[in-house]
């Protein structure tokens, strides 16, 4: 998988781009945790979603947020991280002008990112929302959430505690229009450490959602 580098908002970007041969493959971009707490596109998370992206068929890139890795610039409050992701989604559609699909996934702070993300580019067509850490962050922007997607987090989280995620997800089913579904993973904790019982179905809950929706877009 060829690694990349591109220009971001602070300089350099560091990315792995996974493309398929059809150039109208749809995109994904894969957005990691916290940088601060050792978050990287290496996550394992992170990793799981963008092959699982790739075996559905899409064109993927997840890169690394400032100064993580040999992306360049310092952390910024996730204000300087959504620019990158913003940089990061031109740079894929620079590379990919015919596909006519795109999903933004995060995990944990990537996911509060991604939300974000999802509100500024229109031409998101869905999201995957892992683990929103909605204790800690405010997620009322979503008014209303542009576009459908799947939250889904551990019930023994104890980073982002899952009352948190339903009540997220509660205030974004009242809007009309989209569809927010929501899965929990029984005994998973944040990490979905544990490969066999949590992150195997955590994987397989976004494969299948994501199949799914791509079916009744390209209807």
């Amino acid at each position: 998988m060829p690694e990349v580098i591109f220009a971001g908002p602070e300089g350099r970007l560091e990315g792995r781009y996974h493309p398929q041969k059809e150039r109208d493959a749809p995109l994904a971009i894969v957005l990691h945790p916290h940088p601060q707490f050792g978050g990287t596109m290496n996550n394992k998370v992170v990793y799981n979603l963008h092959y699982a992206f790739y075996k559905m068929g899409f064109t993927v890139l997840r890169f690394n947020f400032r100064g993580v890795g040999r992306s360049q610039g310092e952390y910024d409050q996730g204000i300087g991280e959504l620019s990158d992701a913003a940089s990061a989604l031109d740079y894929l559609q620079s590379m990919n002008q015919n596909s006519k699909h795109c999903w933004v996934a995060g995990f944990s702070f990537g996911a509060w990112i991604g939300m974000q993300l999802l509100m500024r580019r229109p031409e998101i067509t869905g999201f995957i929302s892992v683990a929103p850490p909605a204790n800690m962050y405010d997620f009322s922007f979503l008014a209303p959430c542009p576009s459908s997607g799947l939250v889904i987090n551990g019930t023994a989280d104890k980073v982002a505690p899952p009352k948190d995620t339903v009540s997220l997800v509660n205030k974004l089913h009242e809007q009309k229009g989209i569809t927010v579904t929501h899965t929990q993973i029984e005994g998973a904790d944040h990490f979905f450490k544990d490969e066999e019982a949590h992150m195997n179905p955590m994987i397989d809950h976004v494969t299948g959602y994501v199949k799914r929706r791509i079916t009744e877009q390209t209807r």
